[in-house]
């Protein structure tokens, strides 16, 4: 057999954040349109050139975006809705008023990819959406590609369109406001598959000989009749004359009863994620259908920096290769979620640095491992060489034995606090707040100054203590801010934070953080996550100072700002070797330390952040209860210690929170700060049907996007939320953090968000 070898996608906004850069001064007004394109076009050229000369037999095309690849599909299909045709703008305007939003109109809402920290648009549709090809775009990257490729690469390399799939796309788009009660975006796949139809049939006239349609909306559970769906969509494309190859891509997880169905159609490929699915293996190679079809195997980690030991690789695709038609050896998703190259980080430990892969290198490890299966001459060596480097291992490297003997000591009573009812009563004595109350979510915005001064101390033009003299004038500024406007309870700012995760992973030992190990988020919202190799503990306070700085200079409480252990283990890289909830409940332990210590400094409120709670969420129900034993546990086992009388709060936001109801309840925190404004308030009939009874602050301002609510929206908010919570447990705040935003947003809007406030409790 003949194995070759791909990528299901690459990241995109440029080993040093070209895109963001780019996209960010478009609108600035700094750059025009046509300057953001050759950007763009530079970035393009350099992925395929690279992923060529690194000798992939077939490269992804349409995987590059401005900024979400399923707000580039409802471009691309017309799925626009009226309020942003009506402003007519640009077709490139139109999109990021969707994306971000305008003074005049609302962005989409935005939510996580599956159990990712990337976000996407969410596609709004109803009964009047007539889907219509409305653009180029898939038949241009592919042509772009395909001249790049066929100059750089060895003879016979290809580029493959890619495209969402059009089961995803209807699945995860939602039915817009003005639809109707019973309207299912389902109820559009015929004429989408006939959109479908044309463009597949525009790519086998470019020269296009297989197109990628990525459906992992499939490897969570789904009904009979989205599994039915599936299955008529897939044998009407397969029976279109004229088209390319169809090559059906899942990943995340299995595909579960959604294999079979595609198995059995006449399309010609299905790719496997085999890395969160390793048993698919075995199913693989008892379905006869797939001896005549071309299997992609997913046997490369997409998602997680660790180098992947090849000899079990090989071991695993050795199996499949008497048992398909055509094997290929390929990531077990897109590269979109790991950072570029781990060459640039030159500065990491060496003994963390020799386990890693990042996209470039995981690129290098499917080639060879392609080769292996070729039986490619010298390969045997490479590989022995790989697997005989020093691996480094919490035994001998990164091992805590106090904070392993401190986690199996643990008992029930770690993670109780006094019932609910007697704390509310003691935080009221001694906070004495008023119905309605107001807050923020934590930072304020990141100023051009903050970031100088960090970049400054970074470079040793500043020392430590200017540094520190910066940070407390900023520090100074947020709370005067926030007491002449007239804020309940305030928060230092995070002047001094670099990142919600970052900050924390570089004062905890356990934790390696990169240079240039940038992820996107979304848009043009990328982070660094740092990359846990230890066992982690905290050598000494990590906010103690700063906090009890800013709450020496109000008589107002000051929430100390921390995140939560499964946050911080959801968007860093954590280390595969041991259990989830054992690293978690690691974490946990040293957050408890820095929440006793916060106390003894006086701080009355304490916010411990979780927005990554749904996001972890396993895609399958028959997983999740032991998922949120876990995480809810460590949330717990964190904040458990703190007196009756502090007041704990979470901040969750970007999901669908539905599924974890539950486990927000379950976190028995005071306070749940959520994000309700894109997604219309959804969020609070699960709240109510579900009983809770705690403080609840749906976020009514939407702070991804430039524009400032006005009070008359802000109070309709409002209004519907106390439809649902009473007016003692309802917090008025915005529904995430500030500091992607300027003051002159900012100040604005929450000048608004107290007015209403202020409107509505002397109503």
């Amino acid at each position: 057999m003949n194995t070759t070898t791909t990528v299901l996608g690459y990241p995109r906004i440029g080993p040093r954040r070209e895109l963001k850069q780019a996209v960010e001064k478009y609108w600035a007004g700094e750059i025009d349109a046509d300057r953001l394109e050759e950007v763009a076009s530079e970035l393009r050229a350099s992925t395929w050139t690279d992923l060529a000369a690194r000798g992939l037999d077939t490269v992804p095309a349409n995987t590059f975006s401005y900024y979400d690849q399923l707000l580039d599909h409802a471009q691309l299909f017309d799925a626009v809705p009226e309020r942003y045709r009506a402003l007519g703008l640009s077709e490139l305007d139109t999109y990021f008023a969707m994306a971000r939003g305008r003074d005049e109109v609302a962005p989409l809402e935005l939510t996580k990819w599956f159990d990712t920290n990337y976000h996407y648009l969410v596609p709004e549709l109803d009964g009047r959406t007539t889907f219509r090809l409305a653009g180029d775009k898939p038949l241009k990257d592919f042509a772009e590609a395909r001249a790049l490729v066929s100059r750089v690469g060895t003879p016979g390399v290809a580029a493959r369109p890619v495209l969402i799939g059009p089961l995803t796309f209807l699945l995860l788009s939602k039915p817009s406001a003005e639809a109707s009660a019973d309207f299912e975006p389902l109820a559009l796949l015929d004429q989408l598959l006939d959109v479908y139809a044309e463009l597949l049939a525009k790519l086998a006239q470019a020269g296009a000989d297989w197109v990628q349609l990525d459906e992992p909306a499939y490897v969570q559970d789904r009904t009979a009749d989205e599994l039915a769906a599936l299955k008529r969509a897939y044998e009407e494309l397969a029976a279109l004359p004229n088209r390319p190859k169809i090559l059906v891509a899942s990943y995340f997880g299995d595909l579960g009863p959604a294999l079979p169905l595609l198995a059995a159609t006449d399309i010609e490929g299905l790719a496997v994620d085999l890395v969160s699915a390793p048993d698919v293996v075995e199913r693989i190679a008892g379905r006869p259908e797939l001896q005549r079809k071309t299997v992609v195997a997913g046997l490369i980690d997409g998602r997680n920096v660790w180098r992947t030991a090849l000899g079990d690789a090989l071991s695993r695709s050795a199996v499949l290769l008497g048992s398909v038609g055509q094997l290929v050896v390929s990531t077990s998703c897109s590269l979109l979620h790991v950072p570029y190259d781990v060459d640039a980080e030159t500065g990491l430990e060496p003994r963390v640095r020799e386990r890693l892969s990042f996209a470039r290198q995981k690129v290098d490890e499917v080639v060879l491992l392609g080769r292996a299966l070729r039986d490619d001459s010298g390969v045997d060596v490479d590989l022995a060489g790989r697997e005989s480097d020093a691996i480094c291992r919490p035994d001998d490297f990164g091992h805590n034995a106090a904070v392993r003997a401190r986690v199996a000591g643990l008992q029930p009573a770690d993670r109780e606090r006094a019932p609910y009812d007697e704390r509310a009563a003691a935080q009221q004595d001694a906070l004495g707040l008023p119905e309605l109350a107001t807050t923020t979510i934590g930072s304020f915005p990141q100023t051009a100054e903050v970031r100088r001064a960090r970049a400054e101390l970074r470079k040793g033009s500043i020392d430590q203590a200017a540094y520190d003299e910066r940070m407390r004038a900023e520090i100074e500024h947020v709370i005067r801010l926030q007491v002449d406007l007239g804020l309940d309870v305030l928060v230092h700012g995070e002047p001094e934070r670099n990142d919600m995760v970052q900050y924390f992973a570089e004062q905890l030992d356990g934790f390696a953080t990169t240079q240039l190990g940038w992820v996107q988020s979304y848009g043009s919202r990328c982070v660094r996550p740092p990359i846990l190799y230890g066992d982690v503990a905290r050598p000494a306070p990590m906010t103690v100072e700063w906090a009890s700085f800013a709450q020496g200079l109000t008589s107002r409480p000051v929430k100390g700002m921390l995140t939560g252990p499964v946050t911080i283990l959801a968007w860093s890289f954590v280390r595969d070797d041991q259990p989830l909830a054992e690293t978690a409940d690691q974490v946990a332990l040293a957050l408890r330390d820095e929440i006793a210590d916060l106390v003894a400094a006086g701080l009355q409120v304490i916010q411990v952040d979780e927005p990554a709670l749904r996001e972890l969420l396993p895609l399958r129900e028959v997983d999740r209860k032991a998922y949120l034993d876990w995480s809810v546990g460590s949330f717990r086992l964190a904040t458990a210690g703190a007196p009756t009388a502090v007041q704990i709060h979470t901040h969750l936001c970007y999901s669908e929170f539905g599924a974890v109801i539950a486990g927000i309840d379950g976190l028995d925190a005071d306070v749940t700060t959520i994000e309700a404004a894109r997604s219309r308030m959804e969020v609070l009939a699960d709240l109510a049907d579900s009983g809770f009874r705690r403080g609840v602050g749906p976020g009514v301002y939407d702070i991804h996007s430039p524009r400032v609510p006005e009070v008359a929206e802000l109070s309709g908010l409002l209004r519907t939320a106390l439809g649902s919570v009473p007016a003692d447990r309802l917090w008025v705040n915005p529904d995430c953090g500030l500091k992607t935003r300027t003051y002159a947003e900012v100040e604005p809007a929450l000048r608004n968000l107290i007015t209403a406030a202020h409107t509505l409790r002397q109503s």
